[in-house]
């Protein structure tokens, strides 16, 4: 590991990490049975089954839409540069794994605030020399992209992948993002591809807009930061500049699945959208 990266990440990190206030990276990990989260996180968790006792099996499914889009990017697409913002916790079938898989030169970068994940990432990059971690605020990326560990491990004249894994959920109107994913995607050169998944609420009074204001206010009386469902003529606008790979955007069931689903999915999981775009 890197002593710039490693010194850059313990200067992040703001101590104490005792757990008092849930976030959506722990809460995540506890719904797909991880063990990397506080009482405070599972105690979040708890509340959101119980308006959406489905969400487990939406997070796995969300999890597995993750890997087959990194193995669509790196090998149909061949793009062996990843940089993933809010990357989460370490898990099963990290990126760096399902890509290296695709091509043992492909080269991963980890993003994220969290204390916890900060204070965990810098294992990622014990495995290799090509997979890499950076304590910094997606919501920041005029700062980020000149971040030393960005211009040093990804080469920018070449497709770079952009993984915004429900990332923007984090950011409220007031810090734009649509004006945040606009500058990552001006960054990008040709060839470059955004993977994104978003929660979704349709706002047309149905079943899925009751469930997303349900969970939203779940999440709202929790200790955590608010997390924003949105429309998806705002979510489609994140891809401006974008030409998106069919099915466009989709639940993560429908977005290039391995093969015929058995049983059909959950209606609830319309409650995450996911696409892939292209910048030509």
């Amino acid at each position: 590991m890197p002593r710039s990266d490693e010194s850059a990440v313990r200067q992040f990190v703001t101590p104490p990490m005792n757990g008092v206030r849930a976030s959506m990276a722990r809460v995540y990990d506890s719904l797909l049975g991880g063990k990397d989260n506080y009482e405070a996180d599972r105690e979040v968790t708890r509340d959101v089954l119980g308006v959406f006792p489905e969400a487990r099996q939406v997070a796995r499914e969300h999890r597995r839409w993750l890997s087959r889009a990194v193995r669509y990017l790196a090998g149909r697409r061949g793009i062996d540069q990843f940089l993933d913002l809010g990357c989460g916790l370490p898990t099963e079938e990290n990126v760096h794994e399902i890509a290296q898989r695709a091509n043992p030169e492909a080269r991963v970068v980890y993003v994220d605030v969290d204390p916890i994940v900060i204070a965990q990432g810098p294992a990622l990059l014990e495995e290799n020399d090509r997979t890499h971690f950076v304590a910094g605020d997606l919501g920041e990326p005029d700062i980020l992209l000149a971040h030393p560990t960005l211009t040093r491990y990804l080469d920018w004249e070449r497709p770079v992948a952009l993984l915004q894994c429900l990332s923007l959920v984090y950011l409220g109107a007031d810090r734009r993002p649509h004006e945040v994913v606009r500058r990552y995607v001006e960054a990008l050169p040709a060839g470059s591809c955004v993977a994104m998944s978003h929660l979704l609420d349709p706002g047309d009074g149905g079943p899925v807009s009751a469930l997303a204001r349900e969970v939203a206010a779940v999440y709202e009386a929790s200790s955590m930061t608010s997390v924003h469902f949105r429309a998806e003529a705002e979510i489609e606008s994140y891809f401006d500049g974008l030409e998106l790979v069919r099915p466009g955007l989709t639940r993560p069931s429908a977005w290039w699945p391995d093969g015929p689903r058995l049983n059909p999915p959950p209606e609830s999981d319309r409650v995450v959208v996911v696409g892939v775009g292209v910048k030509r």
